[in-house]
């Protein structure tokens, strides 16, 4: 990279004609030259750090006691940290000297860049320095048993497996009945050779104390049994050598020893010992399928045997078929509390909880959300407690520490962590800085892992593709929980579970990873911090900061209107990279942003930002930018320049007056918009004249929206978009309700669009080359403002047979919409809102198979309750709402509540 600076540098000052300009050049020249050698040096100090970054991992540091490994460990991440600096910074000037037209700007004033270059080699120097010194540190203070390959897991896993377990008594087998039972009757059922059964789920939900239970009532049916713990260190000869004692084998004279017996004589002897016995095994705390897969073949074809393994690991859960898996979820709010005061109040009558304790008790049960480990934990705690209000409350204002330094719940949960590859524990240590119960959109989380580092290319996947695979690994692992899917089955949105969000910023706090969550913590952190969650905290209450090393502020809802700190933060933390602000007060953005030459990660949804400053068009680096939901309505003329942009996502709320049902509308598009050629999405911009044209060279998009489209710029539009090859998302708006867009020509020959949101355009019949060629593809489809004069659902369920989600919003259609038999197998959620010409909706027999969600909602003249809807046996979700005056009571007429008992949610 150096060499091409110095070739630019020679270019320009070979057409330069002032002397003065000449000389700068030349003096610019010298000092490059001296730095030709700075990739070499910096490569250099990458792998030294690399090695030892790898004992950093290997060692582990959660339950670190050596002061001095400690010490030495926090050294070795601030030289990462300063390295990863100047790394940022060098290449940023290099690639922008390289442009010959930037170099001329800045020759002009002055000696801008040997300022620039004088401060890199400055740096480089330095950090070499602190390296040899952390290189000596080690060298001199540090033993090789002190950096033993993490020794601290053996224990662990060891006080995961033994404290727990005495915690709990019989009687404290609170909420397991049900699932109890259906491990009972699975051993029993009828299938002859030997079953697999999985019980699964995360860290300290009983798995191990509810197989217990059920294995130590039925051993004695088996005429072998054996129990082995598995865990994350295990060895195949050792565990086939305590299946073989455990299952009978007795060393005769002459017999060969055990201990020397290799791994096929050992599953020979199994064989044996185990012939025409029908068998009871358990392998607890398995984490990987080979160890299964390793030693089945000698248990096989067994008949009635039965093997049940307890995993935190979705993927060895699939060990057994759907109808042997058992997935422990927590307790219930009245288990949950009974066990609680079981624990608590052990030695007292019925366990009660005196009344003036009760709402300190549930807020504390509340918190454990249903995990038995914490409720037991706590419990235990306060058993040995004064039973007063004031201590109660002490502790429960504690909670976090409490149960972030108990060792037997850090034991458990320590375990899944450690568990964890480098980059998976940067993504789940990330998640910290969201707040409690926050539902973490899968597609904001990939983007700002991508943003962070976190993931690379690998192979032929991109970063996104990387990142959603690290996702989904977090979620098998139970580490993560999926909160909702979306129409390709795919998460949408997660959460943490509160205990593990605990867990995760103890261990990111300690490992210097992210900082401050709340305003006490604030106050009293380093200033070399490098990621700040302020979401605990308002902002007109925080202090002026100055974090020079900063690279993540995630702030949300928490900068108000006049936003001192972010102003503090913008001018002083130069090396930012994610800044963001969703759902904040914030009017403004600062001209500063324009300098954070690292930035690439801009979120602003839902503020009430006008405009953004025209010093956006030099964040170069910029991948995502996410202004949605704001009152911006033009980007700045310069946004184009930005060419590594993949993400737009813009749009504005209406205004009121202009239309009752247009709940958003597009900004207007970026003129030189076919410059941004690395642009993957693009939500949501306003037709033009020039967006078809602009958009042929756009070839990366994957989803694209499009608002204000008129009759005459329809079908150019809807040709290009048709050519698109790796289109799988599309909103098409008219420009009102009147516009009647020619669908004629929208013939997408993507494979990947799979969802289509419709405003508006569509007159009289659905018959359109998009719903007949595409259906096969075609999963999420959304049709508003729109006049068929027709029976939509007839003609949709004909040519969209694998449609997952439909929505039909303020359409006007036939009087009555019937859904035949057997349409829409599979799709899970319904809509139908705003139809105002709808007064009967008669369902067939076999319609709707898959349902879970119907929601009928505002039309005025459905008087009658629809027919064949107590039919619907896969409903979870049932709303009725803004009907006839007369429809309610045709619902009670008809004993409706009764014959939808079965439904969860029912509202009418």
């Amino acid at each position: 990279m150096t060499e091409a600076v110095v070739l630019a540098v020679k270019k320009i000052g070979n057409v330069l004609a002032d002397e003065t300009a000449k000389a700068l050049v030349a003096k610019l020249s010298e000092k490059v030259t001296n730095l030709i050698d700075l990739d070499d040096r910096i490569e250099h100090i990458r792998k030294q750090l690399k090695t030892m970054n790898n004992v950093i991992e290997q060692i582990g540091t959660t339950y670190l006691t050596d002061k001095t490994v400690k010490g030495w460990i926090e050294e070795v991440r601030k030289v990462a940290y300063r390295v990863e600096d100047v790394m940022d910074k060098y290449s940023y000037h290099c690639l922008q000297m390289v442009e010959e037209r930037f170099l001329k700007k800045y020759l002009i004033k002055g000696t801008h860049y040997v300022l620039v270059f004088t401060q890199i080699s400055d740096e480089v120097v330095k950090i070499e320095k602190e390296i040899d010194q952390v290189i000596r540190i080690k060298e001199q203070w540090l033993q090789p048993s002190q950096l033993a390959h993490d020794p601290f897991t053996e224990m662990e896993r060891q006080r995961s497996q033994d404290s727990f377990p005495e915690l709990v008594t019989d009687e404290d087998l609170i909420g397991i009945e049900d699932n109890r039972r259906i491990l009972t009757e699975w051993l029993y059922s009828g299938e002859m050779d030997s079953e697999v059964i999985t019980v699964s789920g995360m860290g300290g939900l009983g798995k191990t104390t509810l197989v217990t239970n059920v294995y130590e009532r039925e051993k004695v049916k088996f005429q072998a049994h054996a129990w082995m713990v598995v865990s994350q260190t295990y060895t195949v000869d050792d565990l086939l050598r305590k299946l073989l004692r455990k299952v009978g084998h007795s060393e005769q004279p002459g017999s060969p020893n055990i201990d020397r017996m290799d791994v096929y004589d050992l599953k020979e002897g199994i064989k044996r010992m185990l012939k025409d016995r029908k068998c009871l095994l358990v392998l607890d705390d398995v984490w990987n399928q080979e160890v299964y897969f390793q030693i089945r073949d000698a248990f096989q074809n067994f008949h009635g045997s039965r093997i049940i393994i307890t995993t935190r690991q979705n993927h060895v859960a699939a060990l057994a078929p759907l109808t042997r898996r058992l997935d422990l979820k927590p307790l219930g709010e009245t288990h949950a509390f009974e066990l609680f005061c079981r624990r608590v109040f052990y030695s007292k009558k019925n366990h009660e909880c005196p009344k003036d304790l009760m709402n300190t008790a549930n807020s504390i049960v509340d918190r454990c959300q249903g995990l038995p480990l914490a409720i037991v934990t706590m419990g235990s705690l306060l058993s040995s407690r004064s039973p007063t209000r004031y201590i109660w409350e002490q502790i429960y204002n504690q909670f976090r520490t409490e149960l972030s330094t108990s060792n037997h719940v850090r034991a458990v949960l320590n375990l899944s962590y450690h568990d964890l590859s480098g980059d998976l524990r940067n993504c789940f240590l990330y998640c910290s800085l969201f707040p409690e119960d926050y539902p973490m959109l899968r597609e904001s989380l990939v983007r700002l892992w991508v943003a962070e580092g976190f993931v690379s290319s690998k192979e032929n996947s991109t970063p996104e593709e990387v990142a959603e695979r690290n996702l989904m690994e977090l979620i098998h692992r139970n580490m993560l929980i999926v909160k909702e899917t979306d129409e390709l089955g795919r998460v949408s949105s997660c959460t943490m579970h509160d205990i593990v969000r605990d867990l995760a910023l103890c261990i990111a706090r300690e490992e210097r990873f992210v900082s401050a969550n709340d305003y006490a913590a604030m106050t009293q952190m380093d200033r070399d911090v490098r990621r700040l969650s302020s979401c605990g905290w308002k902002e007109n209450s925080a202090p002026k900061v100055k974090l020079p090393r900063l690279r993540t502020l995630v702030a949300l809802g928490a900068i108000s209107s006049r936003p001192a700190m972010l102003s503090s933060i913008l001018s002083e933390s130069s090396y930012l990279t994610v800044l963001e602000l969703q759902d904040s007060e914030i009017t403004e953005v600062p001209a500063s942003i324009g300098a954070l030459f690292n930035l690439r990660y801009i979120g602003l949804r839902r503020t009430k930002v006008k405009s953004l400053p025209d010093s956006v068009e030099n964040l170069s680096n910029l991948q995502t930018l996410d202004i949605k939901q704001t009152n911006i309505e033009k980007l700045p003329r310069g946004i184009a320049k930005i060419k590594k942009l993949q993400h737009l996502l813009a749009d504005r709320y209406a205004d009121e007056k202009q239309s009752e049902f247009l709940y958003f509308i597009g900004i207007q598009a970026p003129k030189d918009l076919s410059n941004m050629e690395e642009l993957q999405t693009l939500e949501t911009v306003q037709a033009n004249k020039d967006l078809a044209e602009q958009l042929k060279r756009m070839t990366r998009l994957r989803s694209v929206w499009i608002d204000n489209i008129s009759s005459t710029d329809c079908a150019d539009i809807f040709a290009t978009l048709s050519n698109m090859p790796l289109l799988s998302s599309l909103l098409l708006s008219a420009r009102d309700e009147n516009e009647a867009l020619c669908f004629e020509t929208l013939k997408p020959t993507s494979k990947h669009l799979h969802r289509l949101i419709v405003r508006g355009g569509i007159k009289g019949t659905l018959e359109c080359p998009i719903f007949r060629g595409h259906g096969e593809n075609l999963k999420y489809l959304a049709l508003s403002r729109c006049n068929f004069g027709e029976d939509p659902l007839g003609m949709l369920a004909s040519h969209l047979p694998n449609l997952t989600y439909l929505r039909l919003n303020n359409v006007h259609s036939a009087a009555i919409l019937v859904l035949s038999a057997d349409s829409f197998p599979h799709l899970k959620t319904l809509v139908l809102k705003q139809m105002p010409d709808v007064n009967e909706i008669n369902i067939m027999g076999g319609a709707l198979s898959g349902i879970e969600a119907l929601y009928i909602v505002s039309l005025s003249k459905l008087d009658k309750v629809p027919q064949g809807i107590e039919s619907l046996g896969s409903l979870k979700s049932l709303r009725l709402l803004g009907l006839h005056k007369d429809f309610r009571t045709q619902w009670d007429k008809n004993g409706m509540h009764q014959k939808m008992m079965r439904v969860p949610e029912v509202r009418v």
